[in-house]
């Protein structure tokens, strides 16, 4: 019986009425929006780790890409083409976050 009490008193905290919302409405909006902000957060990193926006700077393009086509990085026999990231953003993700908040003062 003490179980069964236990979680019908949870249920009615989780679907009754705070001032406005359900607690229960409160929880799931959040962990919804958690997932949309993650979600839209890593997309946005990932975009900020390819060769295209690398060279969005003119003087990436001009200068330094137009270098590295003539190099080994960009073109050689197993056809694997070494990117920017690849070198210069860290692969561990707390790293990676650490370095995009120095490289925001660079661009």
């Amino acid at each position: 019986m003490a179980l069964r009490d236990s979680i019908i008193t949870l249920w009615k905290t989780l679907t009754g009425p705070a001032r406005h919302f359900s607690l229960g409405f409160l929880t799931f909006g959040g962990f919804i929006a958690g997932i949309v902000f993650w979600g839209g957060f890593n997309t946005a990193l990932e975009l900020t780790n390819t060769e295209t926006f690398c060279i969005s700077c003119h003087e990436m393009r001009d200068n330094v890409y137009a270098e590295l086509k003539s190099t080994i990085h960009y073109t050689n026999r197993s056809g694997v083409r070494a990117t920017c990231p690849d070198c210069h953003v860290p692969h561990q993700w707390t790293d990676k976050i650490a370095r995009k908040m120095q490289a925001s003062k660079e661009v």
